[in-house]
């Protein structure tokens, strides 16, 4: 799927795991006055009980997604304190459109690669855990400058990073790769699989 904002263009692709109807990650985003927010989670485990876990972050993202990215984390752990929620491994990501600049975070291994209008690509490094309603460690909000043409890729444990990277630079198009993933009818998809992709207009 795609769908073009007012300032970014979003393409989406989510499949749950072989044998599976139901998918243990969730995403969200929404174009808000002055900024863009996104969010993936993936629950622990797998089927109703991971799309539970994932389902109750999704919601609290919704409901606060004007939050600072470290309040928003915050809140999205304590969803699951006094709970039989699993927990599950989370990314964010915010465009902040007035100032011309983007911060993330996530916590667990949930993948975020920006890559830069020259081609230059960064990768998030993975904070190990999960959010299980246990106050949080060792995070940290990471910060760049934004320019028209920024894409950035958020993606879950079903996603071959290797592979990902190679079809982007080949087709030089978010949408064109997110296209090629969704029609590989042959892949194992031995986990759920979820990618989003984003690219700043501008």
């Amino acid at each position: 799927m795609i769908e073009k904002k007012e300032r970014i263009e979003v393409a989406t692709f989510k499949k749950a795991k072989k044998g599976n109807y139901f998918s243990g990650d969730g995403y969200f985003y929404i174009e808000l006055e002055d900024s863009f927010i996104c969010v993936l989670a993936d629950g622990l485990g797998s089927g109703k009980i991971a799309m539970a876990s994932s389902a109750a972050v999704i919601d609290v993202v919704k409901k606060n997604a004007e939050d600072p990215l470290d309040t928003l984390l915050d809140k999205c752990n304590e969803a699951f304190s006094g709970n039989e929620l699993r927990g599950c491994v989370i990314a964010l990501l915010r465009v902040d459109y007035e100032n011309e600049s983007y911060s993330y975070v996530s916590f667990g291994n949930i993948g975020i690669i920006t890559v830069t209008p020259d081609g230059k690509k960064k990768r998030n490094i993975p904070v190990h855990g999960y959010l299980s309603g246990i106050p949080l460690r060792n995070t940290e909000i990471h910060r760049g400058s934004l320019k028209p043409g920024t894409v950035f890729f958020m993606f879950s444990d079903g996603v071959n990073e290797r592979q990902l990277t190679k079809e982007f630079y080949s087709h030089q198009s978010m949408s064109l790769t997110i296209e090629w993933y969704s029609l590989q009818q042959k892949l194992s998809m031995e986990d759920d699989t979820t990618l989003v992709a984003m690219k700043y207009t501008g």
